[in-house]
């Protein structure tokens, strides 16, 4: 027979089930784990490993459509057809930056709407609906003739690739083990990064065949990984913290015992599981309290309670994560890293080097970006997010200060100082590891650990819109940047890297090994004394609730 639970009148005592203890914010040292962190949890649970990789195929899309345009960007069977993009037409800077660019204001839109999207109709669902609207995308891309039509063709493929990279990151946090979930989370970058070379070597091998599809077929291509993520959605299993915010606690606890591979009975499910309820409830009767006057069900109420609920992602109790979601978005794409994707054959050719090796190396630094993201699945649930970032942002500014200095000084004659001119080639690709091992796949998984599920979805909306918005805005500065000042585009980004150190040494806590429900306990923006008692009532309640259940089964 189950063990009566003892309830006082103060908060400093929790109540006790079965040997486990609450509150969800105090059990970081004594909640008993699923096993060992990163790769080696993994091991034990192949099934969640699944679940994340399929998920992240939406990462694949992204970084091949990002990818595939570096090379057809200087393809002649391209610019033969796009003749505005040319190098020696008027303005071709402009035309270029705002092509490349289409894909970043598509993605800002898409991942903006994905947030509402996703608490509606799920996590999963929303996925097909991306997958979609980036295939429609891809068709107009592979049928583009004259540059309004394949311009209109991105913007449409970056709607499904904006909603894409928000749900992904999403859905693999609130499908994971704490112990392992930065591990997980860092599939979404590998994917990206994977996507970008596949794409990169895929467009150097078509740019030999004769006529348009040299072009053409790399597009078409970006389809299949999308089918494929389209079949991969039927396995998957419901977000059991979706589940449970919408009252479909029993659906909730399956689909955490299937992720776990554990029964329901086990007492680690039931603990998170408990842990999820009481997060969802305490801001579920949170947000009555703000907004009473909306609770009543009416279609004005719900519109107006959807947006009430967006401005709390900036008021008290949120506001603290939504400036580092956006800040890790903005400083991400300020660092410098799509510019060098982009426009890494033109800033090679600024290094001295020829058109052919200008490609070749514009391909090796994508290999090394993967590199640099593939050790962060050993890292990042080792030695922490915080530390990855400062240790990342410190290395990247001094791979753009020492190009700086060498294209400052040499690049006026680079036949002449060839070793000078290899050198700064060897500090770009430093950097391409140092920034794939931190400050790649750090602000794609942090936003999505760090927001309380009420506004989970929204707030990581909110992150990657700031990421999106800031790489259209990079997308747009960088050609005439490169174009006019030279060994400034350097500078210009080195400053950025100290600024991101800086940032963060000040403003980004750890998040490594909490819970989802610890998280109000990480930035103590949600534990005030009441908010404790109000804690407190809600696990007593939950706790006392399956107690009677345990006493009927027994009865």
């Amino acid at each position: 027979m189950a063990d009566e639970i003892q309830v006082t009148k103060g908060i400093s005592h929790d109540p006790v089930v079965d040997g486990f203890s609450h509150h969800a914010e105090n059990i970081a040292h004594d909640r008993e784990p699923y096993g060992p962190p990163g790769l080696r949890g993994l091991v034990a649970n192949p099934f969640v490993l699944l679940c994340a990789a399929c998920s992240t195929l939406g990462g694949l899309l992204f970084g091949y459509d990002q990818g595939v345009v570096s090379v057809i960007l200087v393809m002649d069977q391209f610019l033969t057809e796009f003749p505005r993009v040319s190098e020696t037409a008027s303005g071709a800077g402009f035309w270029k930056g705002l092509l490349t660019a289409m894909i970043e204001l598509g993605a800002l839109i898409g991942a903006l709407n994905q947030g509402w999207i996703a608490d509606k109709i799920s996590r999963r669902y929303s996925i097909l609906v991306a997958v979609a609207i980036f295939t429609l995308g891809s068709v107009l891309q592979t049928a583009a003739y004259g540059y309004p039509m394949l311009t209109v063709a991105r913007f449409i493929g970056g709607l499904g690739i904006g909603m894409l990279s928000m749900v992904a990151p999403l859905y693999i946090s609130e499908i994971s083990p704490p112990e392992c979930r930065g591990t997980l989370l860092v599939l979404e970058e590998w994917c990206i990064v994977l996507g970008i070379v596949v794409a990169f070597w895929i467009t150097y091998g078509t740019r030999y065949m004769a006529g348009e599809w040299a072009w053409r077929l790399p597009f078409l291509l970006q389809m299949i990984p999308g089918f494929v993520l389209a079949a991969g959605v039927y396995m998957l299993p419901f977000s059991p913290r979706w589940l449970a915010s919408k009252g479909r606690d029993e659906e909730a606890l399956l689909s955490l015992s299937k992720l776990r591979s554990l029964p329901p009975t086990d007492r680690r499910v039931r603990q998170e599981m408990l842990d999820i309820q009481a997060e969802v409830r305490f801001h579920q009767e949170t947000n009555k309290e703000k907004h009473p006057s909306l609770q009543e069900k009416s279609t004005k109420n719900s519109f107006l309670l959807e947006m009430a609920s967006w401005a709390d992602c900036f008021k008290k109790g949120c506001w603290r994560r939504t400036h580092i979601g956006v800040g890790l978005g903005f400083f991400q794409q300020f660092v410098g890293i799509n510019a060098l994707i982009y426009y890494s054959p033109t800033l090679f050719k600024t290094m001295g080097l020829d058109s052919s090796m200008q490609l070749i190396m514009s391909g090796v630094l994508n290999v090394l970006q993967l590199v640099g993201v593939t050790t962060s699945i050993w890292t990042m649930d080792s030695v922490g997010r915080r530390k990855l970032l400062l240790v990342g942002a410190a290395l990247m500014a001094i791979s753009h200060i020492i190009i700086a200095i060498l294209v400052g000084k040499f690049s006026n004659n680079w036949p002449a100082h060839r070793p000078q001119g290899w050198a700064s080639v060897a500090m770009l690709l430093f950097y391409m590891i140092a920034f794939g091992a931190s400050w790649g796949p750090i602000p794609w998984a942090l936003p999505s650990e760090i927001f309380p599920s009420s506004l989970r979805a929204k707030g990581v909306a909110l992150s990657t819109c700031s990421n999106w918005l800031n790489n259209f805005i990079i997308g747009l500065i960088t050609p005439p940047l490169v174009q006019n000042t030279g060994y400034g585009a350097y500078v210009f980004f080195a400053v950025f890297c100290v600024l991101a150190g800086i940032w963060t040494f000040f403003f980004v806590p750890e998040t490594k090994g909490r819970t989802l429900e610890q998280m109000d306990h990480v930035f103590k923006d949600n534990s005030s004394a009441t908010d404790q008692a109000k804690r407190h009532a809600i696990e007593v309640e939950l706790i006392r609730a399956q107690q009677e259940v345990a006493h009927r089964e027994i009865a």
